[in-house]
């Protein structure tokens, strides 16, 4: 792991907060999960769009991150399918293209039974 982006995975104080677990990191990839707690849920108990949301979003700023150039988001998206049902989630992100200044990932977020929950898609930009 470069320099930069060993601090963009323990300084990211958001993904501290919401105790995002960083599990594996490759080039143009990241999986990660986190334990859903009572602080996590909306008004209907179920868990907070935003929380699903900021995981896919930090799966995605290391992955995209990965090569070591420092790399912003410029659009992202996501789409619910359904709610989790585990204690758990994970996101894992994919790069689906990487030109010299633009970059476009897609991230899965998954019950532990592998059930797909939302989607993901984030366009980054390298600010090389």
């Amino acid at each position: 792991m470069t320099k930069e982006l060993t601090r963009l995975t323990t300084e990211d104080q958001v993904a501290k907060l919401l105790g995002f677990e960083l599990l594996e990191v490759s080039p143009g990839y990241a999986k990660a999960e986190m334990q859903i707690q009572s602080s996590h849920l909306n008004g209907i108990g179920t868990l907070h769009g935003g929380i699903m949301f900021s995981l896919a979003d930090y799966v995605f700023a290391v992955a995209a991150n990965s090569y070591g150039t420092p790399t912003v988001a410029v659009q992202a998206g996501i789409s619910y399918y359904k709610t989790p049902s585990g204690p758990i989630v994970s996101a894992e992100s994919k790069e689906l293209s990487n030109g010299r200044k633009i970059c476009s990932y897609e991230v899965e977020i998954r019950d532990p039974d592998g059930t797909l929950v939302a989607k993901f898609i984030g366009t980054g930009y390298r600010k090389i």
